[in-house]
């Protein structure tokens, strides 16, 4: 048996996405456990928690064929068998995603946290794509010297540059069409011209739309080294995220 064990954390409604951070992990050990657990604790509309996806036996076929040794779907009362403690993801939590999804990230480090106990990895991967997600977590994991690695894994996205992810699903054709603005928009040079591209397409609605410091999270300003383009907004009625790097300070 490995000595190392390499953890997938995901809610399930699994696509190509997690089954990349699925083969990343493979590359750093040869024990992988994937888990499966809509975690109610992230989610502030009881509506997205009764709509989540949920096919345990497609994303078990799934995880395994791209290289999981063990996929662990846990019940409520094995991840919290008592009272929960919540841990606060502080002040960064309650900004971007954090304004817009109240108490989001502190569901988040709770049931990472939980997991982490249960699992006990050596290595963890999360995506870039939910990137104030990774940053949360990996300050929590330094600043609390959890022995777990936290592996970021690029952001898998499709032929035409959306982002993958289990909502798109939720998306009608016109809807995904309009969602590809959000890609359009993180490759240009300034917030000015994002928000101009975002503006330029009637079936956006925005959230919000910053250039941060990849370093510290905060707004980006001339003396930052790394740059990301951060944007969230909604079409058809599904929330949407992306980020991007914006590379070395221009």
């Amino acid at each position: 048996m490995s000595e190392t064990v390499a953890f997938v954390p995901t809610m399930g409604a699994l696509h190509a996405g997690h089954l990349e951070l699925i083969k990343r992990a493979r590359t750093l050990s040869d024990e992988v456990v994937v888990s499966i657990f809509v975690n109610p604790l992230q989610f502030e509309n009881p509506d997205d928690l009764a709509k989540y996806p949920r096919d345990i036996e497609g994303d078990t076929e799934k995880a395994l064929s791209a290289g999981a040794t063990r996929v662990w779907a846990p019940s409520y009362d094995e991840v919290y068998p008592s009272e929960i403690i919540k841990i606060s993801a502080g002040e960064l939590g309650r900004r971007f995603e954090g304004r817009e999804r109240v108490g989001h990230f502190d569901g988040v480090l709770t049931v990472v946290n939980r997991l982490f106990e249960l699992v006990k990895p050596n290595f963890a991967i999360f995506g870039e794509k939910d990137f104030q997600q990774l940053f949360i977590i990996k300050n929590w994991v330094k600043e609390n010297q959890i022995p777990v690695e936290i592996i970021a894994h690029p952001t898998v996205r499709d032929s035409d540059g959306l982002a993958l992810s289990s909502r798109n699903q939720r998306l009608s054709a016109l809807g995904r069409k309009s969602a590809l603005v959000i890609h359009r928009a993180l490759v240009a040079a300034s917030r000015e011209e994002m928000l101009q591209i975002l503006a330029s397409e009637p079936g956006f609605k925005l959230d919000y739309a910053e250039i941060i410091d990849e370093e510290t999270f905060e707004i980006a300003s001339s003396a930052s080294t790394y740059k990301r383009g951060i944007i969230a907004g909604w079409v058809n009625g599904v929330r949407l995220i992306d980020n991007s790097p914006m590379g070395l300070a221009r």
